[in-house]
């Protein structure tokens, strides 16, 4: 499963989301106009995973998971979570189920970020632990995982 990056992740999850919610819909829970309220969830999704991407680019170190850091980032969204880009995906993932509206399509985004914090995140904090040792140590005990 750590081979399968996280964008595609977020993209098999919208399939399903979308397969939930015209085949499966269950109850509309979110009627429109409200759920285009889901639009600026989806920008701030994707804003959180541009801005750190370009930081990884800036500090030129790899954003793929489990390759080794050359850089700890703790400027910009990361003073407030120590997984914006992760936090990003989810936001975009509730955005999408709030346009959708209906409640079978809000069960994937637990199931996703379980899934990534499991599969992905502890790996690659004790990575950068290994990595950065006390330097990461500090930076956990300032900034939460998720917000």
């Amino acid at each position: 499963m750590k081979r399968i990056v996280p964008p595609l992740w977020v993209f098999v999850s919208v399939m399903l989301m979308t397969a939930l919610h015209f085949f499966l819909p269950v109850w509309i829970v979110v009627l429109a106009p409200f759920n285009y309220g889901g639009a600026a969830l989806i920008v701030l999704g994707v804003s959180l995973v541009g801005w750190p991407a370009l930081m990884f680019r800036r500090a030129k170190t790899p954003i793929r998971p489990f390759r080794e850091s050359t850089s700890l980032i703790t400027s910009g969204p990361y003073r407030v979570s120590r997984n914006p880009i992760y936090l990003g995906m989810v936001l975009f993932l509730i955005g999408v189920a709030l346009v959708l509206g209906s409640l079978t399509p809000m069960f994937v985004v637990p199931v996703f970020a379980l899934m990534i914090d499991r599969v992905f995140i502890r790996g690659e904090q004790q990575m950068l632990h290994e990595t950065f040792g006390d330097e990461y140590a500090r930076y956990c005990l300032r900034v939460r995982r998720w917000i």
